[in-house]
């Protein structure tokens, strides 16, 4: 602790075999409160505020009965849902591998797999009333490909959530830069009663992510 009562900002030097990209990155996650403070609270990763930041405003996780997590490594999510709603039947699903949590369903298999549907609602035991997605792709340094790439991962997660939810259910996503894609946007607010964007005090500052909050599911009839 500094005489200023404040952490010291923590340099990463460079060393050989590691990138620019890479000292940034480990440098930003020394250096980050919320990855102190998932540490602190036994959270695998500073995404579980991200969560927490926007259920407190949407109100989301308390008396879900069915929970879907898509891209649910390393488990953070997952770890909040158990803790907001204990009795809530909880699966996730990742293309990587996730460490078991108690009281949850892990499936590891690519969420885009046509086969990825059925194993997600057998797994649940019915449909879901809330449909998770912390889903991103991985970047490639092409903004323009990151973002299309994550966009139809935003796509394929929303339509999942209106194929599978349960009326009044509700669906919450990452999408980047400027928000949801305007025609996926029209369907969302075609299905779901609200449809709004957060940005958690959890994300990083410069950040392109945001999230869709769809509230409301009218049903497919």
């Amino acid at each position: 602790m500094s005489r200023s009562g404040k952490d010291p900002v923590r340099r990463v030097k460079k060393a050989r075999g590691r990138s620019e990209s890479s000292r940034r990155w480990l440098e930003r996650q020394l250096n980050d409160p919320w990855v102190k403070q998932a540490k602190q609270d036994g959270y695998r990763s500073r995404a579980a505020y991200k969560l927490k930041q926007i259920d407190e405003k949407f109100d989301l996780l308390r008396g879900a009965r069915r929970v879907v997590d898509l891209g649910v490594a390393p488990g953070s999510w997952a770890q909040l849902v158990r803790e907001v709603a204990p009795k809530a039947e909880l699966v996730g699903i990742d293309l990587l591998e996730t460490e078991p949590i108690e009281g949850v369903t892990l499936l590891q298999m690519d969420f885009m797999d046509d086969a990825a549907r059925d194993a997600l609602s057998d797994a649940l035991g019915g449909p879901p009333d809330l449909v998770l997605s912390d889903m991103a792709a991985n970047t490639t340094g092409h903004k323009t490909t990151d973002q299309l790439r994550t966009a139809g991962l935003v796509e394929t997660a929303a339509h999942f959530a209106i194929e599978t939810l349960v009326p009044g259910g509700n669906f919450v996503a990452k999408v980047f830069a400027g928000g949801t894609d305007a025609e996926l946007l029209s369907v969302l607010k075609q299905h779901f009663k609200s449809v709004k964007h957060a940005k958690p005090e959890a994300s990083r500052k410069g950040s392109p992510e945001w999230y869709v909050v769809a509230k409301g599911f009218k049903g497919r009839g």
